[in-house]
């Protein structure tokens, strides 16, 4: 590939692994003397970075590739990147031959070799580690997006087989990085100006360091414990690893944020038994327990999937109750979709898409009157909000609380703040998705 050649230009698709993982593939590249442009004209290599979890993915990638075939004569190379790569594997190739490269999530670390192979002119490079690596994708060239919110993958790959999901045959087997480097990365952040801090994993929870040095809840007190740290958070939690010591260091350390995203995808134990989510309603709400009974208040936050194969009435109303019971601040629903490979599409019972819109529907109807109250609590307090920018149409500022919650605020004319400033902000009214406040003025 010419020196003029070596530009790229990468699209995201999914989760906020996969935005870090394109944080990590951006640096990578640039390492090896290419730059990133912002549309696909000006690229030589088009990149996606791809997502598997819902609904026709597949179906999107190849159709996002089709509109750019007619490109490949201006000499562009395509690769397609993530789950979707992971999942389709070589078939790619066949489906859309001017694709040159395929590299899954768990082959990244072997993109600088790609890399060469593609400039040398090979026309199939692929990059497909089965699911048993134990290798994690840890680069010094994480090219950061944001200047004061960084992300640290902690954790790799999934190891639960949800019966619905393809992570597992995506991502790998779990595989977690030692402590040691997870710290060091998190204090070299610190020292670059960065004062919020996110763990990352399929499962972050089921954090296992290989030093035998920390639990879970110790690495994320760790983080908290560092100078100039003002935030840290974690991103997802799987109720069966879900212990009471990561309440007790949420407690513990002022700088982890009070809000826990800990999926639940149904309130009934017979359809979570059909899902293989490894628990019982019971033993989820225990762990609900834990966090009301902490002497913060906790926000707390779901995944939810109505219509999964086989989900009566009855489990839909036990899903519902559930709502009612635990009171999240935020819940993440959505219709069952078969995916690939996954032994829930072989699953009989299968629900009708208008009833799954239907029960997807009353959920949202319910968790927005919930969130509408929970909300609204909030009027009257001072909360800290971290800057995010300023929508200047409504002359508000935009920010997000420790509990995660937008919080959007006035502030006078002659006030000015960059982003990543924080802001303590008094709240004056409520709204189901987000707060708004005006700042305080004594700050």
């Amino acid at each position: 590939m010419a020196a003029q050649q070596k530009t790229f230009y990468l699209e995201t698709f999914g989760c906020q692994m996969n935005a870090h993982d394109s944080e990590k593939v951006v640096g990578t590249l640039v390492s090896q003397g290419y730059r990133q442009v912002p549309t696909v004209e000006e690229a030589g290599l088009v990149l996606y970075n791809t997502c598997s979890i819902r609904d026709k993915a597949e179906q999107k990638v190849f159709h996002r590739l089709a509109d750019y075939k007619k490109l490949e004569s201006q000499g562009k190379k395509f690769g397609v990147l993530g789950c979707v790569a992971q999942q389709e594997g070589n078939k790619i190739f066949e489906r859309a031959p001017y694709v040159s490269m395929v590299c899954g999530s768990a082959s990244y670390r072997n993109l600088p070799e790609m890399l060469v192979q593609i400039e040398a002119g090979n026309r199939r490079v692929s990059g497909l580690d089965d699911r048993e690596t134990d290798e994690c994708f840890e680069t010094e060239f994480t090219a950061r997006t944001n200047p004061h919110r960084g992300y640290i993958t902690i954790i790799e790959g999934c190891d639960k087989f949800c019966s619905y999901c393809v992570v597992p045959f995506t991502r790998g087997k779990e595989r977690s990085r030692t402590s040691d480097s997870v710290l060091a990365e998190a204090r070299q952040m610190a020292d670059l100006g960065y004062t919020e801090i996110q763990l990352l994993g399929q499962n972050v929870n089921s954090y296992r360091d290989p030093s035998r040095k920390k639990s879970f809840a110790e690495l994320l007190a760790s983080v908290g414990e560092l100078p100039d740290i003002k935030r840290v958070r974690f991103m997802t939690s799987h109720p069966r690893d879900f212990g009471r010591d990561i309440v007790e260091a949420i407690d513990s350390v002022p700088t982890l944020c009070d809000h826990v995203h800990l999926p639940v995808q149904s309130g009934s134990t017979r359809v979570l038994e059909a899902m293989q989510r490894l628990y019982s309603r019971e033993q989820y709400l225990e762990r609900i327990s834990w966090m009301k009974s902490a002497r913060r208040e906790i926000s707390i936050t779901s995944d939810i999937i109505v219509g999964f194969p086989g989900e009566t009435d009855e489990d839909f109303e036990q899903t519902l109750s559930l709502l009612d019971e635990v009171k999240y601040d935020a819940v993440f629903a959505f219709k069952y979709s078969p995916r690939p490979n996954t032994p829930a599409i072989s699953m009989d019972d299968a629900i009708p898409d208008s009833e799954k819109s239907r029960r997807l529907a009353v959920l949202l109807e319910k968790q927005r009157s919930i969130q509408q109250r929970r909300n609204h609590n909030h009027i009257g307090q001072q909360l800290e909000v971290m800057v995010e920018g300023k929508n200047e149409t409504r002359g508000q500022w935009i920010g997000r609380t420790s509990q995660n919650k937008t919080l959007n605020f006035t502030a006078p004319a002659n006030c000015s703040f960059e982003q990543g400033s924080y802001v303590p902000v008094q709240i004056t009214t409520a709204f189901p998705n987000s707060l708004l406040g005006e700042m305080v003025q004594s700050a």
